[in-house]
């Protein structure tokens, strides 16, 4: 079987956390806290701490084994694939709703005129070949590319920087802390989202116990790493644009991309970001896919490359059928507020308040190690 090791994870779980959050983040979180929204990013993405934190205490109960067959020994057969057959539906209907997301955003900024299908195609092919070279070949794809999506981060704020505009993030809560809280909600699906890989990637990693230990003080390390650089892209995009016109471009991030210029002679540099964002689109894309392609193989049996094409048919079919820009964002909300918030935040704590129960009162846990597939 195939293992990541701690920074690996790490890393992974970074890029993955990370995903194309910076793109809408800002837009989100101005609309409903204002100037005050930046305020909102980093409590929103701590939720997904205690989280990753009791999905790593059930690794250290029940090694090597993934969420999806945990659930089936805790919850029984029946709930069990009940559980992991909505959950193949939300990773793959997410998954084919950010493949859309790569050619809305390309489309609508450097490549207008190339058909939506060239973006999708492309993307889905090195998604699949990723996930052909399997777990360890992504962690590696994620160390190369994670470091370049946060050099290009870093730089496309510091370039904006003569364009801010001085006092657009004052008055500092002047409408209390409520709109901050909303916002916080607002920002909870983004570390939700990366928990769906993590139930999955979770047989993949080290249980010895300094490994273990690693691993949680990785998951502070990582939370707090997205956050931060997200909540600074907020505080740019205010600072430059103005709250109103943050709430108004969705992708803000992209614009500013555009404004960038290097002493006055390099300019347009938004093709370059562009095409280190396409990795981290990938990246997320492909971490939904691997999500799905266990779903399927723990819950049904059902494993092989005949079934990761038949996926890319369904992410292709998903991708072509939210073709323009605001319905596409519009059914990313929803999916992440009313599918996939609902049910992590539901499964994950009864899942583990289970076998903390059944581990107190001494019932013997039913061999899961099957579930040493790769």
């Amino acid at each position: 079987m195939e293992r990541i090791s701690v920074h690996q994870f790490i890393t992974l779980g970074a890029a993955v956390l990370m995903g194309t959050t910076f793109l809408p983040v800002a837009s989100i979180v101005t609309g409903v806290g204002g100037r005050d929204g930046w305020m909102s990013v980093l409590p929103g993405f701590a939720l997904g701490i205690p989280y990753s934190l009791m999905i790593l205490s059930l690794l250290e109960q029940y090694p090597s084994n993934n969420l999806l067959q945990i659930s089936e020994t805790l919850f029984g057969k029946l709930i069990g694939k009940l559980i992991g057959s909505f959950y193949i539906l939300v990773a793959a209907y997410l998954g084919g709703l950010l493949l859309g997301q790569v050619g809305d955003i390309y489309q609508a900024s450097i490549m207008p005129l190339t058909p939506l299908g060239v973006f999708y195609l492309g993307g889905i092919i090195l998604v699949l070949l990723l996930i052909q070279s399997g777990i360890e070949v992504f962690a590696r794809f994620s160390e190369v590319i994670f470091p370049l999506i946060v050099i290009a981060l870093f730089l496309n704020i510091v370039l904006s920087i003569p364009r801010i505009e001085q006092g657009e993030l004052l008055p500092i809560l002047s409408e209390g802390f409520k709109p901050i809280l909303v916002g916080a909600f607002k920002v909870m699906p983004f570390p939700l989202t990366y928990i769906i890989f993590l139930a999955g990637v979770i047989a993949f990693l080290p249980t010895g116990k300094k490994e273990l230990k690693q691993l949680k003080s990785g998951v502070w390390r990582v939370v707090f790493m997205v956050g931060i650089l997200d909540m600074l892209i907020v505080i740019i995009q205010i600072l430059v644009f103005g709250p109103s016109e943050t709430v108004r471009l969705v992708y803000g991030l992209l614009v500013l991309g555009k404004m960038v210029e290097i002493s006055r002679t390099v300019a347009g540099v938004e093709s370059v970001f562009l095409g280190v964002w396409f990795g981290a689109a990938v990246l997320k894309i492909g971490s939904l896919f691997f999500a799905t392609n266990w779903g399927l193989e723990y819950v049904f049996g059902l494993k092989g490359i005949k079934w990761r094409l038949s996926l890319c048919v369904v992410f292709l079919g998903i991708a072509f059928r939210y073709v323009r820009g605001p319905s596409l964002i519009l059914e990313i909300g929803l999916v992440d507020e009313y599918l996939i918030m609902p049910f992590v935040a539901i499964w994950i704590p009864a899942l583990w308040g289970v076998a903390h129960w059944k581990k107190g009162v001494g019932i013997g846990r039913k061999e899961t190690r099957s579930g040493g597939k790769g």
